[in-house]
């Protein structure tokens, strides 16, 4: 998707303007691709629920009491901690043991996955923000290569505009998940087949969707998931246009850092008001559902357990079952580091760092509900 919507853009872009031809501007494909696979790098274990076990440890949890212990920049960090600003740090920060610079991607790629490039003091209500104190000088330095608008006053919290291919990710981002989601929850029967049908065929009008059940009817699909993996296809294809177009249409805003909400807001009528409707569903009746909701109540417990334990030992590192602890934690992260600050960026790190699986196993060890095979 990020491809598909980056060599369109490139190609329009080249049309319009013939001197493009050429240059970097014909990479783009390639750069939308790239920051799309590494954007989600960061989200911790479980995703949201993670994200929302981390902050409570320390807005509610046993962690708020270390509120006096640190800087207030970095308590907004860790009480505002999300995935955007966690995957601009595992791209950029050097661990220990590896080289400068981190993933050592280029600057275009790294501003393109940064949706939202303010520091954590400027989050709002939403919480959502872009790189953690730990790594501002790294955005600033890169901003000021790319020509990235600085936003906010001196002496205000930093705020930039974000670069043009920000909203690139984020339509090819928004487009996957919402129609996905919708294909995942009609295969686990949470939504049915009419109702599903119905919302993506909604995409579409009258003579397009009778083109789209002649296809299906042509190729002799009999399987609803099948039926339902062709629409999503056709789908997918048209808010790719709907977001290349938009794009185009609000060039000179975008480059001049002015435009407001995502390309998925600036489609057509009848495409923006079939999204809203998936939108809503997906809110109402998949992402409340009681499979998802027992995933996530399980995974903010377990987040919770390895923050709880993982903060006890650093803030306690000579205590024996915090040695323990600390020594199953890979060497790159610098958890015996003499400052309190690095010491718990280090344990959220670790813990940010695992998988769902790997998370869940830890949990089961540390408190001795398994035991490896011996």
């Amino acid at each position: 998707m990020g491809m598909s919507l980056g060599n369109d853009v490139a190609q329009l872009l080249v049309r319009k303007r013939p001197e493009l031809k050429d240059s970097l501007v014909e990479q783009i494909g390639q750069i939308v691709a790239t920051a799309c696979l590494a954007h989600d790098l960061g989200n911790p274990p479980f995703g949201h629920s993670g994200e929302k076990a981390v902050q409570t440890f320390f807005t509610e949890g046993a962690g708020s009491g270390l509120r006096g212990q640190v800087s207030e920049a970095f308590w907004d960090d860790i009480t505002h901690f999300e995935g955007n600003a966690n995957a601009f740090r595992l791209l950029t920060h050097q661990f220990k043991g590896r080289r400068p610079g981190g993933f050592v991607m280029t600057y275009s790629t790294i501003a393109s996955i940064v949706k939202y490039p303010h520091a954590s003091s400027a989050a709002g209500k939403k919480g959502k923000f872009g790189f953690f104190q730990s790594e501002q000088a790294t955005y600033e330095r890169l901003a000021e290569e790319m020509g990235i608008r600085r936003l906010s006053a001196v002496g205000e919290p930093l705020r930039y505009a974000r670069h043009p291919l920000v909203y690139l990710v984020e339509a090819a981002d928004d487009i996957c998940y919402e129609i996905m989601d919708l294909e995942d929850a009609h295969k686990l029967k949470i939504v049915s087949f009419d109702e599903t049908s119905e919302l993506m065929l909604a995409f579409f009008d009258t003579e397009t969707q009778e083109r789209i059940r002649q296809r299906i009817r042509d190729e002799r699909l009999e399987d609803r998931n099948e039926k339902i993996v062709y629409m999503r296809s056709c789908v997918i294809g048209k808010l790719e246009n709907e977001c290349v177009k938009a794009f185009m249409e609000h060039e000179e805003e975008i480059l001049e850092g002015t435009l407001e909400r995502g390309l998925i807001d600036h489609i057509s009528t009848r495409e923006r008001e079939a999204y809203r409707r998936c939108a809503e569903l997906s809110k109402e009746r998949i992402y409340r559902s009681r499979p998802v909701l027992d995933v996530e109540l399980s995974g903010y417990k377990i987040m919770a357990t390895l923050m709880e334990q993982m903060v006890e030992a650093v803030l306690h590192p000579d205590r024996y079952y915090s040695q323990q602890l600390i020594g199953r934690v890979s060497s790159q992260y610098d958890i015996d580091a003499q400052d309190l600050e690095t010491r718990l960026m280090a344990v959220i790190d670790y813990i940010s760092g695992m998988t769902d699986v790997y998370a869940l196993d830890v949990y089961q060890k540390i408190n001795g509900i398994s035991l490896p095979i011996i």
